[in-house]
């Protein structure tokens, strides 16, 4: 599955230069930002198991899975009442699999926050706000034409268009008490039935606390303060210096291991990205090998065997008889199949095997 996740935040956040960072881009940032285009870059998914698996097989290529990472300039509030260019950066924004809220706790004369002063629970409300606005818009938009709807619709159709008036009016009570979508008891079929609104609320959302340099020191604190309050389902905060992360991205990879042992970072701002995205997301990776590639497959956490196979392709799926797997730390310690198969680590499974994270999988089909 492709992964995208759109970065948003409050004016001078440093939301692009965390986007940077993410992506070695080279986007403006500061005041030069554009508020009316949105920046998008990739990202490979660390994995050193992939590498691991390469000295074994010695594919042609390594395949890592990506993230797409969507930078938005605009305003929130503004683009859910922008018909314009607001309103497409909305929707590319509403397609988008998790949020990133970066939320500045850095100082910086040359740039001065707007609100005159530094409070990162303020703006951490301040954009929940901003996302319940654009929720509310479209709710109350749909309510509104539903309204003329029903007023035509015969009595079958009148009593689907009931059961969606009763839910989105429930979630519209509750968004109004400041709790997000995420955070409602929503039953299976209510979800089902707004999947297709893509409301911001419903989505996971990491908050990256983006600190300075002298703050480097107090990451730990920072955070174990912050998640105390905001994690939440589906919530969580991390803090990174994103104008540090963003000069090490353009760093040759010697170089930047280098400065992360001098400024004591043990992990890059990418990797704690990814992993908490991953973990918001309830995504796994398995893993397929061969002389053509290795390579890690992101799937969430749950799905068996046969749906798995539909990730590789269609055609697998359709055709899927079993699935020989072992677990990556097993055929490590073999240093081949055909030594895994020798010591029956390398098992047969049928369709309905839940695969785990870690698993490397070779699905045998017949189309």
């Amino acid at each position: 599955m492709s992964l995208d996740i759109g970065i948003i935040g409050l004016s001078k956040s440093g939301k692009t230069t965390i986007f940077n960072g993410l992506t070695k881009g080279k986007a403006a940032t500061g005041g030069y930002s554009g508020k009316n285009q949105a920046n998008i870059g990739m990202a490979s998914v660390p994995d050193e198991r992939i590498h691991k698996l390469a000295e074994i097989f010695h594919p042609r290529k390594i395949v890592h899975a990506e993230v797409k990472y969507i930078d938005i300039g605009a305003s929130i509030k503004e683009m859910a009442t922008d018909k314009g260019i607001g309103g497409q950066l909305l929707n590319q924004l509403s397609a988008v699999d998790l949020l990133v809220n970066v939320v500045r706790a850095f100082n910086d004369e040359s740039l001065p926050h707007p609100a005159g002063s530094l409070d990162i629970n303020r703006d951490i409300e301040a954009m929940n706000l901003e996302l319940a606005f654009s929720d509310l818009a479209i709710l109350e938009k749909r309510l509104e034409r539903m309204e003329g709807s029903m007023k035509a619709a015969k009595a079958a159709e009148r009593a689907v268009l009931l059961k969606e008036q009763e839910t989105l009016q429930k979630i519209k009570f509750s968004l109004e008490k400041d709790i997000p979508i995420r955070e409602q008891s929503l039953l299976p079929e209510e979800l089902k039935s707004i999947s297709n609104f893509q409301f911001l609320t419903a989505k996971p959302i990491l908050t990256v606390v983006n600190i300075g340099e002298d703050q480097l020191t107090q990451v730990k604190t920072i955070e174990e303060e912050l998640n105390k309050r905001y994690t939440r389902p589906k919530q969580k905060v991390i803090a990174s210096c994103g104008k540090l992360e963003m000069e090490l991205s353009q760093m040759g990879d010697e170089a930047m291991e280098e400065f992360r042992r001098e400024f004591g970072i043990k992990e890059s701002g990418l990797d704690r990205t990814i992993k908490v995205s991953y973990e918001l997301l309830d995504l796994i990776s398995f893993l397929t090998v061969g002389e053509d590639e290795c390579r890690a497959w992101p799937i969430k956490k749950g799905i068996e065997a046969v749906k798995a196979a539909g990730k590789v392709h269609t055609d697998i799926e359709r055709g899927f008889i079993r699935a020989e797997v072992i677990h990556y730390t097993d055929l490590l310690k073999c240093g081949s199949l055909v030594e895994a198969k020798k010591q029956g680590l390398l098992r047969l499974e049928g369709k309905t095997y839940i695969v785990q994270d870690g698993d490397v999988i070779n699905f045998l089909f017949n189309v």
